[in-house]
C-alpha cells in the first residue's frame, strides 16, 4: 500500500503505533474539536496528520462538551477512546515507537 508520500508495510497496515507510554494531558474548551490520530502515526501528536493513509485507521472526531483537563491515550490501546484509560500500565516500558494489534494489552 502506498500513502502520499511514503509507503505502509502490508504487515503493519492494521496495527497502530504506541506514540508514547503516557497520557498526553490536555486543557479541553468547550465546543472546541479535533481529530484525535487512531492509528499513533502522527508526527502531530494527538491530532490527525493523514499518516494513516494507506492503514486501516480513520481519524475520531473529538468535540470538547467541557472547560477542563482531559487525559488523552496516547498508547492507542485505550478502551474509552480518545481518553487514556491506564492501558499504557500494562505496556513494555520501550513500547514507544512500536507497532501493536490493537486492544493488545487489554
Amino acid at each position: 500500500l502506498k500513502a502520499s508520500t511514503r509507503e505502509i508495510d502490508v504487515e503493519d497496515a492494521g496495527k497502530v503505533v504506541c506514540a508514547n507510554r503516557s497520557p498526553i494531558t490536555v486543557e479541553t474548551k468547550a465546543g472546541q474539536g479535533l481529530l484525535w490520530c487512531t492509528c499513533g502515526r502522527s508526527k502531530s501528536q494527538l491530532a490527525c496528520d493523514g499518516s494513516h493513509d494507506g492503514t486501516n485507521f480513520r481519524p475520531m472526531m473529538f468535540r470538547a462538551t467541557t472547560t477542563e483537563t482531559k487525559y488523552f491515550c496516547a498508547c492507542r490501546q485505550t478502551s474509552t477512546p480518545p481518553y487514556c484509560d491506564g492501558t499504557h500500565l500494562r505496556m513494555p516500558q520501550d513500547a514507544a515507537g512500536k507497532f501493536y494489534l490493537p486492544n493488545s494489552f487489554r
